[in-house]
């Protein structure tokens, strides 16, 4: 039964989703824009296009999801949908976390300056590899997203299964036939875009802020807009850093039912499935110039537009 707080929130979530499917399809013009035409498309472009397309088909997902819950509560309850709903938000879900944790290494490999050779090895051929990585991730969360799937539906078999069945060897067997190793390795591995989105990120806000320090030192009084900007890209990464950490939690949370349905803490964890993204989504609108230009333009058109029809 849905609760008056679980139908607030989920509507709370649905106006969340809607601003980030908005912002992300923004981010989505503005990348593809550059790339049309073009033999090559930049690697920022294509991470961006990436992280931005997931974010847009899961937040979309996630508000039909809300509405049928608001609506047609029993429809999610169905195995087949349950199963399917399941697959797609896993699926979207390790696609956005392995997308955000490349954004942070592209990031922290093309800004950072470090000397190291292993650091100088990516910066020169980051624009190769981020074609592989991206494809690499897509294959990731597929696989994690049936084999998560699969681990749970057997789970769920086992539970339901005479007592005779459930018994410890039964299990393991059940578990060995189901290929339970390649389950946990594709399970444990939504830990790796965490891992890669701290460490880039951490490393990145260090090497931006050794530089900060030397700029205030040199500073002559007057307001720097070099040193502006590397403020202004702490702030970003370090903003990010925190979303993308609260947006794994829940995720997690999600994913392995640690709360039961409609409960207040899967609620609050829905709630802030859909405002962590959306959050970056407007944080990465903030600081790119190029994203700010396409709703402005579209802004003017629509206004041009409005008083050339009222003459």
């Amino acid at each position: 039964m849905t609760t008056s707080f679980a139908l607030l929130c989920l509507s709370i979530a649905i106006i969340e989703s809607l601003a980030g499917i908005l912002g992300n399809g923004v981010i989505l013009a503005a990348s593809s824009s550059s790339c049309i035409g073009s033999k090559t498309w930049p690697p920022y472009d294509m991470i961006m296009i990436s992280l931005s397309l997931s974010r847009f088909i899961v937040q979309s997902w996630n508000t039909l999801e809300y509405l049928m819950t608001i609506f047609y509560e029993n429809f999610f309850c169905q195995e087949n949908m349950n199963v399917a709903s399941k697959i797609m938000f896993t699926f979207l879900s390790y696609s956005s976390l392995w997308f955000g944790a490349w954004l942070s290494v592209f990031y922290c490999i093309k800004v950072a300056s470090f000397t190291q050779s292993f650091f100088i090895w990516l910066k020169l051929r980051i624009a190769r590899l981020v074609p592989w990585m991206l494809l690499t991730s897509w294959l990731c969360s597929f696989t994690a997203a049936i084999s998560f799937v699969w681990d749970d539906h057997s789970v769920h078999e086992n539970s339901t299964a005479p007592s005779s069945m459930t018994n410890p060897s039964a299990w393991t067997t059940t578990r060995k036939d189901s290929l339970g190793l390649l389950i946990l390795i594709c399970n444990a591995g939504i830990g790796m875009p965490l891992i890669l989105s701290v460490v880039s990120s951490v490393l990145l806000i260090r090497s931006l802020w050794i530089h900060t320090r030397r700029m205030q030192n040199n500073a002559s009084g007057f307001r720097d807009p070099s040193l502006e900007a590397h403020m202004k890209a702490i702030k970003s990464v370090c903003s990010f850093l925190f979303l993308y950490i609260i947006y794994f939690i829940c995720v997690l949370f999600i994913l392995f039912n640690i709360f039961s349905a409609l409960s207040n803490g899967e609620m609050i964890c829905v709630i802030l499935m859909a405002a962590c993204p959306t959050a970056h989504t407007l944080v990465l609108i903030w600081s790119n110039p190029k994203f700010q230009k396409l709703p402005a333009r579209i802004w003017h058109h629509t206004n041009c537009h409005g008083r050339t029809a009222s003459m």
